[in-house]
Order: C-alpha cells, then sequence, then structure tokens
C-alpha cells in the first residue's frame, strides 16, 4: 500500500473520529501525526520546523491568557450589567448584550466569552420568567460571528492569516480595500436586525441590576496594548510573521507576572490560570497542522485540486458562492480548523487557475466554514458550550431548537458579508 493511500486513509478516518468522538479529537489527532511521522509520511523535523505554525500557536495561547485575566478582573460584566440598565426595554437590552458578547469575541476567545456573558442571560430570563434557551443560543450564534472578524479572534483566522500572509491590519484593509473585518461587520448588522425581530416581544424592562464594579482595569488595558503593539508589527513588517506570536506570548507573560505578584495569594493561583487554558485546542492543533502537512507533502491536496478544477467553473461569482455556502453547510457538521487548512491551498489553486482574485475566495471559505457552525448545538466548541449551561439549568436543547434560531441567523449574515465581499474584491 503506497503511503499517499495510507495518508488518505488516515486523513479520512481522522475526520471520522473527530465528528463521532469531538471531545477525544486531541488524542485522535496528535496519534495519528505520531503515526504519520512513524510511518514515514512526514518526518519529525519537517513537522517541527515547518508544517507547526508555532506563530499561530503562541497567538492563540497568549491571547488565552489575557482573555482568562479579562474575565477574572470582571470588566465584561462591568459593561454587561451597564448595557443591560440602559437598554430601553428588555428585548433591547438581549440584543445589547448579543451585540457586547460579539465585540468581546472579536478579541476575546468565543468559549471563554459565553461563560462571562451567560449568567446575566440567566438573571435576564429568570426576571422576564421566558426561557433562557433563545437568549443563550443567541449569545452563542454572535460570539462565533465576531470571532471570525481579526487575527486573535478565532483559530481559522489565525490559520488564514498564516497561509495568506495577511498582518494584523490586513484584517481591516487589505491593498487599499475594507477586508475581512467589514465583510464580517456587514453579516453582523443583518444579524442584529433578525434578533430585533426576535426579541421585540418583550417590552417590559423590570431588569434594573446592580452594576458589577471590576476588580482591575489591568489585564483590559494589556489587551489594548497586545491590540496596539499588533499594529505596529503590521506597519513595521509586511505580512504574518513570527513577532506577532512572541508579541502576545510577551504580554500574556507579563498579565501572569503581574496576577502572581499583585493578584494571587500563592504562586498555585497562577499556575491555575495556565492549567485552565484551552490545552485541547492547541494540541488539537498541533496534530492537524503534522496531518495536513502530511497530506500536503505526499500530494494528495493537489490531486484534490485538480478534482475541483474540472468540476468547478470558471465564473469568478459561481466559484465564490459555492466555496462560500458549500463551507457554511459542512463546517456546521464538521471541525472547521482541519477544513480550513485543507482548504486553502485549494482555493488558491481554484483562483490563480481561473483568473480570480485569491482573496475573493478566500473570503468566502473564511466566512463560510466560521459562520457555518452557527448551524448546528456541535458546529462551535461556543454551542456545545450554552447548550451545556442550559442543561445543567434543566433546559435540554435539541438539534431543531437550536437550528431554528442557528440556521436563519446564519443565512442571513452569510448571505449579507458575501454581498459585501463580492462588491469590495469582484
Amino acid at each position: 500500500m503506497s503511503t499517499k493511500l495510507i495518508t488518505l486513509i488516515i486523513l479520512v478516518l481522522t475526520y471520522i473520529l473527530i465528528i463521532i468522538f469531538s471531545k477525544k479529537k486531541a488524542y485522535i489527532t496528535i496519534f495519528f501525526s505520531l503515526f504519520l511521522i512513524f510511518i514515514g509520511a512526514i518526518k519529525f523535523n519537517e513537522a517541527i520546523f515547518y508544517f507547526i505554525n508555532w506563530n499561530v500557536l503562541m497567538i492563540y495561547i497568549g491571547t488565552l491568557i489575557l482573555a482568562d485575566l479579562f474575565i477574572y478582573s470582571k470588566v465584561p460584566m462591568t459593561f454587561a450589567d451597564n448595557i443591560v440598565n440602559k437598554s430601553k426595554t428588555a428585548g433591547l437590552a438581549i440584543v445589547f448584550l448579543c451585540i457586547l458578547t460579539g465585540i468581546i469575541s472579536i478579541f476575546v476567545e468565543n468559549v471563554a466569552t459565553v461563560l462571562v456573558v451567560a449568567p446575566l442571560a440567566f438573571d435576564i430570563a429568570k426576571k422576564l420568567k421566558i426561557s433562557p434557551v433563545p437568549i443563550l443560543i443567541s449569545i452563542a450564534v454572535s460570539s462565533n460571528l465576531q470571532g471570525t472578524a481579526t487575527l486573535v479572534g478565532d483559530p481559522p483566522s489565525m490559520i488564514f492569516a498564516g497561509y495568506a500572509g495577511l498582518s494584523f491590519n490586513d484584517f481591516f484593509f487589505y491593498k487599499g480595500r475594507p477586508s475581512i473585518f467589514f465583510i464580517v461587520q456587514a453579516g453582523a448588522l443583518a444579524s442584529i436586525i433578525y434578533l430585533l425581530s426576535i426579541f421585540r416581544k418583550y417590552k417590559n424592562k423590570e431588569i434594573q441590576e446592580e452594576v458589577v464594579k471590576p476588580l482591575t482595569y489591568i489585564p483590559f488595558m494589556l489587551l489594548i496594548i497586545m491590540v496596539f503593539g499588533l499594529a505596529v508589527i503590521s506597519f513595521l513588517e509586511k505580512g504574518f510573521t513570527i513577532k506577532s506570536g512572541i508579541w502576545c506570548m510577551i504580554v500574556g507573560t507579563i498579565g501572569l507576572f503581574w496576577f502572581l505578584l499583585f493578584r494571587s495569594k500563592d504562586i498555585a493561583q497562577t499556575f491555575d490560570i495556565i492549567k485552565k487554558l484551552d490545552w485541547e485546542t492547541i494540541i488539537f492543533l498541533i496534530g492537524i497542522f503534522v496531518i495536513i502537512g502530511a497530506v500536503s507533502k505526499v500530494g494528495l491536496l493537489d490531486d484534490l485540486a485538480k478534482i475541483f478544477l474540472n468540476t468547478f467553473s470558471k465564473s469568478p461569482v459561481l466559484n465564490f458562492l459555492i466555496i462560500t455556502f458549500v463551507s457554511m453547510i459542512l463546517s456546521g457538521f464538521i471541525d472547521n480548523v482541519p477544513y480550513i487548512i485543507i482548504m486553502l491551498p485549494v482555493v488558491e489553486k481554484i483562483a490563480l487557475a481561473n483568473g480570480i482574485n485569491p482573496f475573493l475566495l478566500y473570503s468566502g471559505l473564511l466566512v463560510g466554514s466560521c459562520l457555518g457552525g452557527n448551524i448546528t448545538p456541535f458546529g462551535a466548541s461556543a454551542n456545545i458550550v450554552s447548550v451545556g449551561l442550559l442543561k445543567k439549568e434543566g433546559y435540554h436543547v435539541n438539534f431543531f431548537d437550536f437550528l431554528k434560531i442557528g440556521l436563519p441567523f446564519t443565512l442571513i449574515s452569510t448571505a449579507m458579508a458575501s454581498l459585501v465581499a463580492l462588491i469590495i474584491f469582484f
């Protein structure tokens, strides 16, 4: 049996097992990545120094540390309480809470954002004597949507930046044109109108809250410093350089030392922050980088690109729409990280072969694969967490309960984002 065939079998098997045993995905990818190294499909030094994107991993770890410290500071809860108190109706309070969730998710990991906002959502539902299910679902999908907007928002955006060589600033303006951030905001605006239509029936305002006072503003300041530093690096360095990852790690480390020296009672509390980081996703990313590296090395990505080239038309608009909406549908049921890693080089080949602006197809792939996770309760980690929180409170959410909100939200936001992407890059 050839190495190429074995690698293909492992790739398919990895996908199947990740879908069936999603909670064990880190172990699955690490096992198969080591197996591919063992059979010689990829060399160990290639995996370590070429295929594993350490820049992405350092950006992710640095932002996770700051996200945990940001939650600890209670600044997000202060923002949320103020928004609820100043809203004219309960329905507006819920929608503004979803907007705040999205804003936080631009710079903070999606699951962490949901965990921050969820207690206030439950409190609103309790005081209105309504089910918290639609509120929690809306919060989850809002966090997933805005996580796509910047380089530090979500792993797929980091992976996309690494492959396409985009800097932090390129997510805002790319070659003089509005970029991913504004494309996502177009989808967000459309989704806000949809959320208003759901929650406008809640007119009563009986939600006066005592505003939570923040413990400290230092983590918030560190987040601002991190973003400012990434913007400066983008001006000084062209593309996705290792300096971005190093900078995020430096600021995250400063945050840990600040917590150790000025906030924690003992060193164990600081190590607790490190232990609670999303190590599962970090290990999962390492394994996936190696597996897809082997897939690329043995030529499977070239084979896949040829199949797509023979299937797709030469129409830029049709190619864009197919990539966007097929990615959207698939990502509702499969993990978007390995999918986007596989598809980025394929999409590039399709664009170059047909004389299409690659960034048009890249944006369709990113938007479709990230927003598609909002369709189902298991399409994104934030969805799984929100459903789990509801279950703990005695509310069972089935597939169709989530679909009723997630599918329209996804179709509306993806359609608007796609329209804006076409206007900008076609």
